[in-house]
């Protein structure tokens, strides 16, 4: 079943866009320069159908290991974990009760799931067809009136012109109509079937027990609390990487400071003395011929005048002057430093992700396999398949490779490349076409498509038809539909025998199968 498309049977989302500006900031180099890590946004809280009874961020079911009594040392000083969890308890917390909320939602997305099956069961079709039917086309498309009217109104929280985030606008506006007219289907599934809640709310389980516990019965059929859990696998290992890396920041915050202190007691000198000299004194004013040159270079990324803009841009060149500054003297008082850090990183639960009817290289048989989710517009895509082809080369017939599908809607000729592929792949040229794709990242226009079809030799009666029709169409969008169970931030995102791969180089890819086959070797 399509589930990501019913999944707004169940979201009423009244969050901002988030795709139309998104900030970015550097991990903090020290506390005396840099300030806290930035706060993670909140997750938007959605209409649900079933009430959840209060709960603590302690009952997420999300924590992960315990936190070490002693997180790192830094030439024999102790940094205690009372010390980092202080700073960013607020900000975990917040990501906790995400995960709360997502299990109660998650288990009226269950219930609403099983509606819909039942209902396209019923009438004899898929339940993408239903929902087709019964929300898309029941959906008025908006205009770009509609999209002017709400970039007008919330212009204070948008960043760059309205022509830059119309196509963004017009999306959000169109998500959220889906969503309205999704709720009225629900209701009225809801209102003709018999749904029974057995619990009050969905609480993290402790045992096997309580994995069997039943929260609900559909129509006669039991959703456990194993269900919704698994289905939360993705968020939860999210929000522990997220804790991780808040702790992280301020432990590197910690072991900075510390060293700052170290080497100030060492000179005789204060912190501040230490700082003015190293950094203060050594940061250049930025000339407007420095800011003209930045703003030539990078014209087509800025939104506005160099006029306008100007003092920004001088400042934002101060401060990453400065940031390089503070990031070069860390790295001196690090170096030849006692360190030893205690904190460990989750570990990535093992996914199950389907491979039947996708491209695949390699033994069928190996024990190890990678699972790529591929964007044939994403430079980062492309520039990871030497590194995928010298892997296979190297480990033979161990190492065996999938592809799925994930095309961003940032890269507007994603989509139809990958059902192009799908095309090629119908006629056993899966492989000699993506490659083109791969090293024609900025002419994926319909017709070069095309063009690709007779380079690598197929029929292109076939394979125009089969373009033209939107034939390939939903095996795109069923990778991307396991992609987003699967909580994808980007791509390439690999999977190694079902885990997530932290590091997608060459070697952290390397290290990832060397472990994989070391874990196969023990069973």
């Amino acid at each position: 079943m399509k589930r990501f498309l019913s999944l707004a049977l169940i979201v009423t989302s009244t969050a901002f866009i988030p795709a139309i500006a998104q900030t970015h900031r550097a991990t903090p180099t020290t506390r005396a320069t840099q300030g806290k890590p930035a706060r993670p946004q909140p997750t938007p809280t959605p209409i649900a159908t079933t009430t959840p009874a209060p709960m603590q961020a302690e009952d997420c079911g999300c924590e992960g290991e315990p936190l070490p009594e002693v997180v790192a040392t830094v030439n024999g000083v102790k940094i205690n974990k009372q010390d980092i969890d202080s700073p960013v308890k607020a900000q975990i917390d917040e990501l906790k009760k995400s995960v709360i909320e997502a299990r109660q939602r998650e288990l009226d997305l269950q219930i609403n799931s099983k509606l819909l099956e039942a209902e396209a069961k019923k009438r004899g079709m898929t339940t993408a067809k239903l929902l087709e039917e019964e929300v898309a086309a029941k959906v008025r498309e908006p205009t770009e009136a509609d999209a002017q009217t709400f970039y007008d109104a919330n212009r204070a929280k948008i960043t760059g012109d309205f022509k830059d985030v119309k196509a963004d606008i017009i999306s959000f506006l169109r998500d959220g109509r889906q969503r309205e007219q999704a709720k009225i289907l629900a209701d009225r599934l809801r209102a003709a079937a018999v749904v029974k809640i057995e619990a009050p709310a969905a609480t993290p389980p402790h045992n096997a027990a309580e994995r069997a516990r039943v929260l609900a019965v559909v129509n006669g059929v039991q959703l456990t609390s194993a269900q919704v859990e698994d289905s939360l696998k993705p968020l939860i290992y999210n929000v522990q990487e997220r804790a991780f890396q808040l702790r992280m920041n301020e432990i590197d915050l910690r072991i900075n400071d510390t060293l700052l202190e170290q080497e100030a007691q060492k000179r005789k000198l204060t912190t501040k003395a230490l700082l003015d000299a190293e950094l203060n004194a050594k940061v250049k004013p930025v000339t407007e011929v420095e800011a003209q040159a930045f703003y030539t270079q990078n014209k087509e990324r800025i939104n506005g005048d160099y006029a306008a803009l100007k003092d920004q841009i001088i400042q934002y060149l101060q401060d990453t002057q400065m940031g390089n500054l503070q990031t070069s003297f860390a790295g001196q008082l690090r170096q030849g430093a006692a360190l030893q850090v205690f904190l460990r990183a989750p570990e990535p639960p093992i996914f199950e992700i389907a491979i039947n009817d996708q491209p695949v290289k390699g033994n069928p048989a190996a024990p190890v396999t990678i699972i790529e989710f591929t964007d044939f517009q994403c430079p980062s895509c492309a520039a990871a398949q030497p590194a995928l082809e010298k892997l296979l080369a190297e480990y033979g017939d161990r190492l065996r490779l999938v592809v799925r599908d994930y095309p961003l809607q940032r890269h507007k000729d994603a989509f139809r490349a990958a059902e192009a592929a799908e095309a090629a792949r119908a006629q056993g040229k899966y492989w000699e076409y993506s490659n083109l794709l791969f090293t024609n990242q900025t002419a994926l226009g319909v017709d070069k498509l095309k063009e690709y079809a007779t380079r690598v030799g197929l029929d292109r009666q076939k394979f125009d038809a089969m373009l033209d029709s939107g034939q390939m169409a939903g095996k795109v969008q069923r990778d991307m539909n396991d992609g987003n169970l699967l909580a994808l931030s980007g791509t390439p995102t690999f999977f190694i025998n079902g885990q997530i791969a932290r590091e997608i180089t060459y070697e952290g890819l390397k290290a990832s199968i060397e472990k994989a086959l070391g874990e196969k070797g023990k069973k």
